[in-house]
């Protein structure tokens, strides 16, 4: 999106691009592909969460890859829609909020979802391609170094705001993307627990 465009935007239009942006984000890829595939419910096995790293461990990886790539894409389009059809890019950070927290707290599934790693980044695709690409990079670096995926995440998504400010230039983003990260790491409380008490398990570990 670009940060010359006017931000001014009506109160009842940016509660609209809220709502459709909850809805795009409510959609539980992991939970329909799963039953799809005749796979279990996914609410009733490991973590009971509806993301990717729950799917993949009905041990099919294509999936869970798939599942990823539906809960990215429902932030970028969601993003998008605001953008192109419900007034700028007030309504697509608005847009991508709502998507955020629907697949958090998804209504058709008594508000529980999922982690929003890759909601997050969806939003973030739709924001700002480029600083998307930065998070994929530290993400991936942190991962191949530490070997933990939540870790990565984490650290990856408290560095976007900043690159949204001081790198781009766009304020309003940044800050919309910090309170997105404040929800991803009150989500991930339980990993980052086990972070600190070294039991997190890392990535390729077994059992």
């Amino acid at each position: 999106m670009a940060e010359t465009l006017n931000w001014g935007l009506s109160g009842p239009a940016t509660l609209i691009a809220l709502v459709v942006g909850y809805l795009f984000g409510s959609i539980p890829f992991g939970i329909i592909l799963t039953k799809l595939a005749g796979g279990p419910d996914l609410r009733s096995i490991g973590s009971g969460n509806i993301g990717a790293t729950n799917v993949l461990r009905t041990g099919n990886k294509k999936l869970a890859a798939a599942t990823l790539v539906g809960d990215m894409l429902k932030g970028t389009v969601a993003v998008l829609v605001g953008a192109r059809f419900l007034g700028g890019p007030e309504a697509a950070l608005a847009a991508g909020v709502g998507a955020f927290l629907g697949h958090l707290f998804p209504v058709w599934l008594g508000f529980k979802g999922g982690k929003g790693v890759a909601t997050y980044i969806g939003v973030l695709i739709g924001v700002k391609a480029s600083i998307a690409l930065v998070f994929a990079a530290i993400w991936l670096s942190l991962a191949y170094l530490f070997r933990y995926s939540s870790l990565a995440a984490l650290v990856a998504s408290v560095l976007t705001p900043l690159l949204l400010w001081f790198w781009v230039g766009m304020p309003k983003a940044a800050l919309v993307m910090a309170g997105l990260t404040v929800l991803l790491w009150i989500m991930h409380r339980e990993n980052i627990a086990r972070l600190l008490a070294g039991r997190e398990g890392k990535i390729g570990q077994k059992g």
